[in-house]
């Protein structure tokens, strides 16, 4: 973030952070003012309150699943990722079947309801690949609900395979795909993602695999990934086609906003976002996305306290015990929790721990 967080001769904010309270739409400039130069904790104090008006029982949700990446091999050659491997690199891989259904026996033995399906920019593989794979779980693990295949992986299928994104995502759909994760999102501004994502879905393609997703009956989560080489205006211009498109479809579940972590063999090393640019940005966007019922905290990224404090700022989940991760874990950040400890650290943080499902439907107790 360009934009400091307590710039001098800073703008009175009362009449936009007063509408915040009361539950009013804001326009475009005033959630880019509040951004920038709104009070800190009167910022968390709105986005409290709306995260109170969408869930006054205090009560703060949590999943048990698994993140899978099926392959490392990728062609996107993204600036922040630290985890693809190019085509005939040594390190690559594809899973096999058995490591894959050994992987979600795990997971259900953990008591586990889903999982995180996703992987890097695969040229070698055929799409009978992906129907079959999603088969072979349903078969043996029906009751897993699969989280499966970001919009730049189904753009890739669209014009790989010279497919229609609404076939590629209806026979991903018909092989047992009950959902899309919102990943490789990063900031939806054009001119960001010619910078550190050139080989990915554009802006255009990402929403356009979302709106088709919808219109087939898929739900699908919203991500952003920031503290990189965006302005806050950047920031804005994300939260506002997700708004946007929310209002089209309908067909968003949760927003889950993160920081860039650089790794060691990442090509882009700049990191801006602070603990309190992060809260800054979780708080406005419980603000400013008044149409998305959940937006989650993001631990992993920034550690379990700050996941406590997210609670306070308009968070209302903490995401997954994180059984596997691999992507994040590839730039040095490894923070870990499980059930336990997750529902302990969410009572300490004065809310209701309940476990959910991919879709936020609530879960058997523990």
């Amino acid at each position: 973030m360009t934009a400091s967080a307590c710039p001098t001769g800073r703008p009175d904010t009362t009449a936009a952070l007063d509408r915040a309270f009361a539950g009013e739409r804001l326009t475009f400039d005033e959630g880019l003012q509040l951004l920038d130069h709104a009070p800190f904790l009167e910022l968390g104090q709105a986005a409290d309150a709306a995260r109170e008006r969408k869930h006054p029982d205090s009560v703060a949700t949590y999943i048990v699943d698994r993140n899978i990446n099926y392959t490392n091999v990728c062609v996107a050659n993204c600036t922040f990722c630290a985890f693809y491997r190019k085509p005939g690199d040594p390190e690559g891989y594809v899973l096999p079947k058995e490591e894959l259904l050994a992987k979600i026996r795990e997971t259900v033995d953990l008591g586990g309801t889903g999982i995180l399906l996703q992987g890097g920019h695969n040229p070698a593989l055929p799409f009978s690949f992906y129907e079959e794979m999603l088969r072979g779980f349903k078969e043996a693990f029906p009751q897993i609900h699969v989280h499966g295949f970001s919009p730049p992986e189904i753009t890739f299928f669209h014009k790989l395979y010279k497919m229609p994104l609404a076939e590629v995502i209806g026979r991903l759909k018909d092989a047992g795909l009950g959902s899309i994760p919102g990943g490789g999102a990063e900031i939806l501004s054009d001119g960001v993602r010619s910078e550190m994502a050139r080989g990915k879905a554009t802006v255009k393609e990402w929403l356009e695999v979302m709106r088709t997703a919808h219109g087939l009956g898929l739900r699908t989560t919203a991500t952003m990934m920031f503290g990189s080489i965006e302005t806050t205006r950047d920031i804005l211009i994300h939260l506002d086609h997700l708004r946007r498109l929310q209002d089209e479809t309908g067909g968003f579940t949760a927003f889950i906003p993160w920081t860039f972590q650089p790794g060691e063999s990442t090509p882009l090393q700049e990191a801006t976002a602070t603990g309190v640019d992060y809260l800054r940005v979780l708080a406005l966007s419980r603000i400013y996305l008044d149409n998305f019922d959940n937006v989650q905290a993001s631990w992993v990224t920034q550690g379990l306290k700050m996941g406590q404090v997210a609670l306070h700022f308009g968070a209302n989940d903490m995401g997954s015990i994180m059984i596997e991760e691999n992507v994040v874990a590839s730039a040095g950040c490894r923070n870990r929790t499980n059930e336990e400890e997750l529902r302990r650290l969410i009572a300490d943080a004065g809310f209701v721990p309940r476990k959910r499902r991919t879709l936020y439907e609530p879960a058997e107790a523990v």
